[in-house]
């Protein structure tokens, strides 16, 4: 059993224990292994390192990076702040990490992860091991990753880490500010989005902040049914009776306020859904049962079309399928004088991981629009590289299709499949 298996197995006995020499653990080996498990085409930081640059000369690099993390000569640096466009127009702040905090982040996730893989509880899936947004099946968390509150956050981790080199190493990215546009500001609260270590803190966050406090919640004050599945600071949860529900909601937005978090009003809902919910509401002589958005697919209560049971119905929320489409569009168009052959291994690869996430029991509709369109926009794309290819017919663009674009079929079982044989508890 080597050293990390030990830790594991001592956080799996005792939840109460807590850690005080973790350090050692962060060897050359697992630098060198954090270096190889990093993206070798991401986008530099502040340091303007690459992952190529970065392993000319590697051995002597991870040495004197290992020296300075184990003597605590090793500084922090700003993450660089880029931002990205999201479907609804808006931007997200993204935080790039310096190359050399990539590889201690990642080395330090890898130890702590051991640890906190046995605290985590069962409905918590964003960014673990073995588990996807697929593994989950609604509240969202206003600025999560910009709201952390570090006070907070290293409290929260003194519980198990006693550590004291290892939390100041965290508490250092925590305060070590971002930089954009070349102009440095402090953090006071807050992880960047984007980093390798913002995903476990984050989560650590919310298993004492959420997790745990749902779990007492539903065991010493709900009577009837509820259940939650999150995934990273998005959550589903359902409640059997309505006034249940909504003394929850009030409680929880005063829980959040203690550690620094808002709910974000704007996509925070309390709807009638489930079995029963159709009738109901045609009793009551109401509308439709609402639907609403979670990880991507618009969820809806639906009937199997073979027996006639209840079932939910899952598809890929319409705005996102539209912003994806125009986004390749506008790469095709941009790409449209590559060889044929580059475009269509491109093309595979956008398709496949479109059909890798999306391809689920009833959303067979979506997916094969989502193909169409991609070939359409290809043909269009084909057409307009010259005089000499305007003529291309969509006879002949079939032959391209077939060799290059994956084919539509369900990837995923349905949750209950899942569940039952990955999750049993």
């Amino acid at each position: 059993m080597n050293g990390l298996d030990r830790i594991r197995e001592a956080a799996a006995r005792d939840g109460n224990f807590r850690f005080t020499n973790l350090m050692h653990h962060i060897t050359e080996a697992m630098l060198w292994d954090a270096y190889n498990a990093l993206k070798r085409d991401a986008a530099s930081g502040v340091d303007d390192v690459t992952w190529h640059e970065y392993g000319e000369g590697l051995e002597v690099r991870i040495k004197d990076l290992h020296y300075r993390v184990k003597s605590g000569r090793f500084r922090a640096k700003p993450s660089k702040r880029v931002w990205i466009p999201k479907p609804d127009g808006r931007q997200r702040p993204i935080g790039i990490a310096a190359l050399e905090d990539k590889i201690v982040q990642q080395a330090v996730v890898w130890v702590l992860g051991h640890i906190y893989e046995e605290d985590f509880l069962g409905f918590s899936y964003g960014f673990r091991p073995e588990r996807s947004q697929h593994k989950a099946l609604d509240a969202d968390i206003k600025s999560f990753f910009d709201t952390i509150n570090h006070t907070w956050m290293m409290k929260l981790l003194e519980r198990r880490i006693a550590d004291p080199r290892m939390l100041r190493l965290i508490r250092k990215w925590l305060r070590a500010g971002v930089s954009e546009d070349g102009e440095w500001s402090r953090t006071e609260v807050g992880t960047p989005q984007g980093s390798v270590i913002s995903p476990l803190l984050s989560n650590i966050y919310l298993h004492y902040v959420l997790d745990k406090w749902v779990t007492e919640w539903r065991k010493n004050k709900a009577n009837g049914e509820v259940i939650i599945v999150r995934y990273a600071d998005d959550f589903v949860m359902g409640f059997q009776y309505r006034n249940k529900a909504e003394r929850f909601l009030e409680e929880m937005k005063k829980r959040f306020a203690a550690f620094g978090l808002e709910i974000h009003s704007e996509k925070t809902r309390l709807i009638e859904f489930g079995r029963f919910a159709e009738a109901n509401r045609a009793a009551r002589g109401e509308g439709k049962v609402e639907a609403f958005d979670f990880l991507g697919f618009t969820h809806t209560c639906s009937r199997t079309w073979k027996n006639n049971r209840f079932t939910i119905h899952r598809k890929t929320i319409a705005k996102r399928l539209r912003a994806k489409l125009k986004e390749v569009r506008k790469e095709l168009i941009h790409r449209r004088h590559e060889p044929v052959p580059a475009l269509g291994k491109w093309l595979r690869s956008v398709v496949q991981g479109h059909l890798n996430y999306f391809a689920v029991p009833g959303n067979t509709k979506a997916i094969n629009a989502f193909r169409r369109e991609i070939c359409k926009a290809w043909l269009f794309a084909l057409r307009r590289r010259s005089q000499k290819s305007s003529n291309l017919t969509w006879e002949r663009m079939q032959c391209l299709i077939r060799t290059w674009i994956p084919t539509t079929k369900v990837y995923h079982p349905y949750p209950s499949q899942r569940l039952r044989v990955n999750y049993p508890r």
